[in-house]
């Protein structure tokens, strides 16, 4: 009987070869009531020879849904991301829902194109990390009945829900542990001051400076990609007055000032692998990017279950972890 039938087997196919109706055939794969074991026996055996498989898209269109998400991070490759996409998948697994996700590489009009593109494939919602401030484009989408939550930083729409980690408390937490091992020329290596997250621990580093009493050199701050970071740590380092110890605002900049030879105390934003392997182990301000990427997920499939309420603003907290590299004196 396979061997006659051309392309994927439909219902009906299904049906002539078990000898039933069209219905009973849809009861069974449906898991509705009204059919007998003996019936239910052959309509499987029947999917079990032809090879039949449910069509999931019709169906999930029938009910008005299309079981998909959205998701836009920055940059797939980078690990922290990764996390979030991660745990984004498994919540969506959970609600039987499946991912699209793509990287906007910090360009916000990546971002739209991205974003615009999966509510053509009528995405059921959105989870965004904003590469810029504006998103009033997405207004047409919410009004259509689209959710979306932004993670990682704040979108341009107040209405949106939202999900942060505690940037300025964990910089500030960083950089006071240094400042309680003794260092007072402490240089900081950031993102671009265009990023929300980059801004954040700038400003707790500023604020756990101010609360010591030790003044901000701003010779000793450096924001932008991490293409930068050895040669500014180099120049801070060389000269006259050098810093005793050096606060990173992320886990590539980290990497990229390890990568430099030069080891003077150092405390940096995010986790990374093989952190605690080095000599000394480098002692950093973990967030938890699994944690973030789940709870953004499932703020959104509790929208999308008929939760309302106005927008929540959720932030996470951070911890330190102490491995060495910040507890190493002047």
């Amino acid at each position: 009987m396979s061997g006659s039938i051309q392309g994927r087997p439909t219902m009906k196919d299904v049906a002539a070869a078990a000898g039933v109706a069209l219905k009973t055939v849809s009861r069974v794969v449906n898991d509705e009531p009204g059919v007998s074991p003996a019936m239910a026996e052959r309509v499987a055996a029947a999917i079990e020879r032809l090879g039949y498989r449910r069509n999931e898209s019709a169906r999930v269109l029938r009910r008005g849904r299309t079981a998909t998400i959205g998701l836009v991070i920055e940059d797939v490759a980078d690990p922290f991301y990764s996390e979030i996409s991660r745990a984004v998948e498994d919540v969506a697994l959970e609600h039987g829902s499946l991912v699209l996700s793509g990287s906007s590489g910090e360009d916000p009009r990546r971002e739209r194109e991205l974003v615009l593109t999966f509510c053509d494939r009528r995405v059921d919602g959105l989870i965004i990390v904003p590469a810029g401030s504006d998103h009033e484009y997405l207004l047409p989408e919410l009004d259509a009945g689209v959710r979306a939550v932004f993670a990682d930083r704040p979108g341009g729409l107040a209405e949106v829900d939202t999900v942060l980690c505690d940037n300025v408390g964990g910089a500030r937490t960083g950089v006071a542990h240094l400042i309680r091992h003794g260092h007072r020329r402490i240089a900081f290596l950031g993102d671009s001051e265009s990023i929300f997250t980059a801004r954040e621990r700038l400003a707790g580093y500023r604020l756990a400076l101010a609360e010591a009493g030790l003044p901000a050199d701003e010779s000793l701050i450096t924001m932008g990609p991490e293409s930068r970071t050895g040669a500014a740590l180099r120049a801070m380092l060389a000269a006259p007055d050098p810093p005793t110890a050096v606060f990173t605002g992320n886990g590539r900049i980290t990497v990229a000032a390890l990568r430099t030879g030069h080891r003077p105390a150092l405390v940096g934003f995010d986790d990374f692998e093989l952190a605690d392997a080095l000599t000394p182990g480098v002692t950093v301000v973990a967030q938890t990017p699994g944690g973030l990427g789940r709870t953004a997920a499932e703020l959104l499939f509790h929208r999308l279950s008929g939760g309302s309420g106005p927008a929540e603003r959720i932030e996470l907290p951070t911890r330190l972890i102490p491995r060495g590299s910040g507890e190493l004196p002047p």
